[in-house]
């Protein structure tokens, strides 16, 4: 596993066999800080480090360096998505010593979403590396001191550096080795898709510790409240890699109030995952409606405390 003792929160609680709660952010499409920190502020002291998304969509939303920036600046710790979409290795490169020197070090290597061509018709996108190469290039910046062109670096960047994956029910014999090749590139930690299926999620993780990797990786695995039956079928039919089964969808479907049982859903999801060896921690996200991540922490500590 990557070394835990640089200069990131995340990684010390991590290091310390700390349960970590994340969630995601999307920058707003503004050019003011004050537009970014009214949506972070609710965040501040509830979740251990707030992710920036980075293009989303690839639709324009402020610099997620910028963001995180911002966030640094005024308390709340980030962690900075990086797609490999927009920027060749050079800007890629420059964009991560520019993010150790403004304090930060939660990096999230990402693919990026494909280009929607009825939005940005003369955009071309770059993928000059992929997220794997992204997490390697970081790692010999850090380690070695040398960046593109086997440049010296003066003063080494210090990087925790993170990678996505999404669980599955894994059949006999799986061995998952995109996650293995981040984990020998590099990364710390793993924030996952959106997974709803408790069953899939404890033999997913069980077949990790089973290889090894939750020696290497800290897994967060993806959830957040799910605001009706219609969205929870949505997601599951047009969002790559999300898992909702039947029973959590029927529940939402009986419910009186389904935003609040998806709520209690996610909950119940938190306080399981807390007790299965593996699991570092959850990523939680909620893209329409982030602020109902925070009903959700309400709600998980309270339960935590009684």
């Amino acid at each position: 596993m990557a070394d835990l003792s640089g200069d990131s929160g995340l990684a010390a609680l991590l290091g310390n066999e700390g349960f970590a709660i994340t969630a995601e952010l999307t920058p707003p499409v503004s050019g003011s800080a004050d537009d970014l920190l009214a949506l972070a502020e609710p965040f501040r002291g509830r979740v251990d480090a707030l992710n920036v998304t980075d293009g989303p969509r690839a639709l324009v939303h402020m610099s997620s360096l910028a963001a995180a920036a911002i966030l640094s600046a005024n308390g709340i710790e980030p962690i900075l998505q990086m797609t490999c979409r927009d920027r060749n290795r050079i800007a890629m490169q420059a964009d991560l010593l520019g993010a150790s020197a403004l304090g930060i070090h939660n990096i999230l290597s990402l693919r990026g979403d494909d280009l929607p061509a009825d939005q940005h018709p003369a955009a071309k996108p770059v993928f000059d590396m992929d997220a794997r190469e992204l997490i390697a290039t970081a790692t010999r910046m850090a380690q070695d001191g040398i960046c593109a062109g086997d440049r010296p670096i003066v003063t080494r960047p210090h990087f925790f550096m993170g990678a996505a994956d999404t669980p599955i029910d894994p059949p006999p014999g799986w061995r998952p080795e995109g996650l293995i090749a981040k984990a020998d590139a590099g990364a710390g930690f793993v924030q996952t898709q959106l997974c709803f299926d408790i069953e899939i999620i404890v033999r997913y993780i069980g077949r990790l510790v089973d290889l090894g990797l939750t020696e290497r990786l800290k897994i967060l695995i993806g959830t957040g409240p799910l605001a009706s039956a219609r969205s929870a079928r949505w997601m599951r039919d047009n969002l790559w890699g999300v898992l909702v089964p039947d029973s959590v969808i029927e529940r939402l479907e009986q419910a009186a109030d389904p935003s609040a049982e998806g709520i209690a859903v996610c909950s119940e999801l938190i306080e399981a995952m807390r007790t299965i060896p593996g699991i570092a921690g959850v990523h939680l996200m909620a893209p329409v409606k982030a602020l109902s991540i925070l009903d959700v922490l309400a709600r998980v500590r309270s339960e935590g405390s009684s």
